[in-house]
């Protein structure tokens, strides 16, 4: 378990996944209208979390399905604040 721990710690403090999943939030309300709302956010959390991983490598010893459940972990958390700064910014504006 300290090894899932610190690996939710590493993708929280990653700007590259910080900066994916804010393009995810911006191209999802920019499509809203035909896709919804709830199932892009839910694809584009798990596509992150498996390619941020396949693409710049993981600890091969824990196992790509823990490194995936980490990283859907991390997208989770970082998402909330995103979609509620992104919230706080529309309501300031009307």
């Amino acid at each position: 378990m300290p090894a899932f721990i610190d690996l939710v710690t590493t993708a929280l403090a990653d700007p590259f996944r910080i900066a994916l999943l804010a393009a995810l939030v911006f191209t999802q309300r920019r499509t809203a209208g035909q896709t919804g709302i709830v199932m892009p956010l839910v694809l584009g959390v798990a596509f992150i979390a498996l390619m941020i991983p396949l693409t710049m490598g993981y600890d091969a010893a824990l196992g790509m399905p823990i490194v995936f459940g980490a990283g859907i972990v991390a997208n989770a958390v970082l998402l909330v604040p995103i979609l509620v700064v992104l919230r706080l910014w529309q309501n300031s504006r009307s």
